[in-house]
């Protein structure tokens, strides 16, 4: 679906649709994330405890048609929206600069700080116009 990269961590948080027996969102969690571990040759890890529920972690709430509104646990200002498009493929959908776009990548930019309290500097959106195709990104500084 999209993915997270932040600085100065090389490693990557992927988020991918949960889907049930009938191919559609799992009620409770309809997004799935983990590690990518590049430095571990790309080994894949589940997301421990800590940060589903206080960095990486996806809140959802049903919105009904099997589309659901996600939200950040870290920042959760930025709503998501999983549905279906036209071609019944899932894909999350955010507001960037002013346009609905299909979300691919979340981009933390960091300086210093701590676990529980990182500086961050901005966070950048990058998604595509469904209706154009054209790449559009977007930086937001968190308050």
């Amino acid at each position: 679906m999209f993915y997270i990269q932040r600085d100065p961590n090389t490693n990557t948080i992927c988020y991918e649709v949960n889907l049930d027996k009938e191919g559609k969102p799992e009620k409770n969690n309809p997004i799935h994330g983990y590690w990518i571990r590049y430095p571990e040759g790309g080994q894949r890890k589940d997301l421990n405890f800590i940060q589903r529920k206080f960095a990486y972690g996806i809140n959802s709430k049903s919105i009904g048609n099997d589309a659901y509104e996600l939200r950040s646990v870290a920042y959760n200002k930025i709503p998501l929206y999983l549905r279906k498009d036209p071609d019944n493929q899932y894909h999350v959908y955010v507001d960037i600069d002013k346009k609905e776009c299909i979300l691919n990548r979340i981009f933390i930019r960091i300086d210093g700080g701590t676990f529980w309290h990182p500086n961050v500097l901005y966070i950048e959106l990058k998604g595509v116009n469904p209706a154009t195709g054209k790449t559009v990104i977007q930086r937001i500084k968190p308050s």
